[in-house]
């Protein structure tokens, strides 16, 4: 497992447009440091001027794609987070532009144990690909059917 001492108090990011969105986050991670922006360009501003262990997008209100690059530019790991936009397309393009995982936003009860696995992964070395795609298989065959099968490779090993 994990060294839980080394994963407290790390410093995270969380941009979304949705207030409650943000709130939820920072109720569910009260073990990190966790800065909020509700916008592109807030968001943009704190990836510039600060540094972060983890930085959590959600891809449609605040165009985390391209805060994503901004994040790949600093070195900072970055994870898309999302309901609108999950479908295979946004899980390949989080893929191939480097996110080191992708959250669903119905799954934000599991924020803690998603969190705290995708640092112990980049502690390692690792994206949190295999991990997500083993925790979460019942939900993407759910929510994609026959598609979940269309996915690109990931990078399994590093994310730089």
């Amino acid at each position: 497992m994990y060294n839980e001492s080394i994963l407290n108090h790390k410093k995270l990011l969380a941009v979304d447009d949705e207030a409650d969105v943000l709130e939820i986050i920072k109720e569910q991670l009260p073990n990190y440091l966790v800065t909020t922006a509700q916008d592109f360009d807030s968001g943009l501003q704190l990836i510039r001027e600060e540094v972060f262990d983890l930085v959590i997008l959600d891809i449609m209100g605040v165009n985390g794609f391209e805060l994503l690059r901004e994040c790949r530019a600093r070195h900072f790991p970055a994870t898309m987070l999302t309901s609108k936009a999950i479908n295979v397309e946004s899980l390949n393009r989080a893929i191939k532009e480097g996110a080191v995982s992708f959250l669903p936003k119905e799954e934000l009860a599991r924020l803690p144990e998603l969190v705290t696995e995708i640092l112990g992964e980049l502690q390692q070395g690792r994206t949190h690909w295999v991990k997500l795609f083993d925790r979460l298989d019942s939900f993407f065959k759910k929510k994609f059917g026959e598609t979940w099968n269309h996915l690109d490779t990931p990078p399994w090993t590093g994310f730089y």
